[in-house]
């Protein structure tokens, strides 16, 4: 390589000149007003120069003296460009000398002093073993259990507010939460539900069939239906679409910051944005279910036709199998279902983190800890219905 390279070959001088002196010293020779304007190429040729003169003997430790004593400006492209430069001496294990630098541009390069901090070494993350995965675990599941029982305090507490103050309840809110997770589920309740009581009958028919008591498929599935199936279908369904619904409504203005401006003007959250919403629930909840155990065993007494059970036999039977105490459980735990799916999306959405995916992820968590919370209710009303006989 020779004693002398130019960085380019324009007509007038250069802002920056490479020499070689030798194998292990280098000089570059920064000249008049060195801005981002007139770096331009330059840059880009002293770099490839750079890094083909430290790849020679690379065993070597190389000095580059950079010179900036013909300065006349410089700015901040120019900082960056001798930022560039030493960041890559020290990367190959050299040195770096500056000289001449006008002091007025000092101030200027000791803030990113030391450069290491502009160019952080990558960090390996370590991987975490089983029992500290295990541990993490156990405790984000303690502090949730922690934060949903102090969630349902403060819940407990407004909805018995909402009772002796009544008026001061936002109705408003009520019915618009009432209309969307109410009037608007029918369609897709009443499909799921029709399905439903098709598929059960046709499925317990089936066996039914082989013992000759297919007479005995429609008051069993009618009972199946009203106790356990109706409620459980549609409480699934609701989480899936008002659970989600109130986790990102909410969620969205945890983000905006609207419920930090609740409380700030003195306002309760949950007597604010839950307390409506919750209500809702329970007022929806026992009407769809009793809407989806209607629909589900009108689908039930029509697919008992393909066998041969009229309309009337169905009806005496299932008339003779279901009870009022039948029906009234199922509602019961149908407002309990509506209860969690309601409280447990509003608690979500009011854990919204930051981000742009914050919303997105208080949604998925409201459906799957509202499933979660209905399968542990359900099971608890089942031992407890065990127990009483209702």
């Amino acid at each position: 390589m020779d004693i002398s390279q130019p960085a380019a070959s324009n007509p007038t001088t250069p802002v920056a000149v490479w020499s070689t002196i030798d194998d292990t010293n280098a000089r570059v020779l920064l000249s008049g007003n060195v801005d981002v304007y007139s770096l331009g190429e330059v840059w880009g040729q002293i770099n490839d120069i750079q890094h083909s003169w430290l790849g020679q003997n690379p065993q070597q430790s190389k000095t580059l003296t950079f010179d900036a004593s013909q300065v006349d400006s410089l700015g901040g492209a120019g900082i960056a460009f001798i930022i560039d430069l030493e960041q890559a001496q020290q990367k190959s294990g050299g040195t770096f000398s500056l000289v001449g630098l006008d002091p007025r541009y000092q101030p200027l390069l000791k803030e990113f002093d030391p450069i290491s901090n502009l160019f952080p070494p990558s960090v390996i993350k370590p991987q975490r073993g089983f029992i500290v995965s295990t541990g993490m675990a156990t405790q984000n599941l303690l502090e949730d259990a922690k934060g949903l029982i102090t969630f349902a305090g403060h819940l407990a507490a407004d909805l018995f507010w909402s009772l002796r103050n009544p008026s001061q309840v936002r109705w408003g809110d009520f019915v618009n939460a009432a209309v969307e997770a109410g009037i608007a589920a029918l369609p897709i309740v009443g499909l799921v539900s029709f399905l439903i009581g098709i598929i059960l009958s046709f499925q317990a028919a089936i066996g039914m069939q082989q013992f000759g008591a297919t007479s005995f498929v429609g008051p069993l599935a009618a009972l199946g239906i009203v106790r356990e199936m109706g409620p459980l279908i549609t409480a699934i369904l609701l989480a899936g679409r008002s659970s989600a619904a109130f986790a990102a409504e909410i969620g969205t203005m945890t983000v905006n910051s609207e419920v930090d401006a609740l409380v700030t003007g003195g306002l309760s959250p949950i007597r604010f944005l839950v307390v409506p919403r919750v209500l809702a629930g329970i007022l929806v909840m026992p009407i769809l279910t009793l809407y989806a155990d209607i629909v589900s065993i009108l689908a039930s007494m029509f697919t008992m036709l393909a066998y041969g059970i009229p309309f009337i036999n169905f009806y005496n039977g299932m008339v003779a199998a279901v009870s009022l105490e039948d029906i009234l459980s199922g509602l019961v735990k149908a407002t309990l279902f509506g209860v969690v799916v309601s409280a447990v999306g509003c608690l979500r959405g009011m854990q919204t983190g930051t981000g742009a995916a914050a919303v997105g992820i208080s949604a998925t968590r409201a459906v799957v800890s509202s499933i979660v919370m209905i399968v542990l209710v359900d099971g608890i009303f089942a031992v407890i219905s065990y127990k009483t006989g209702f």
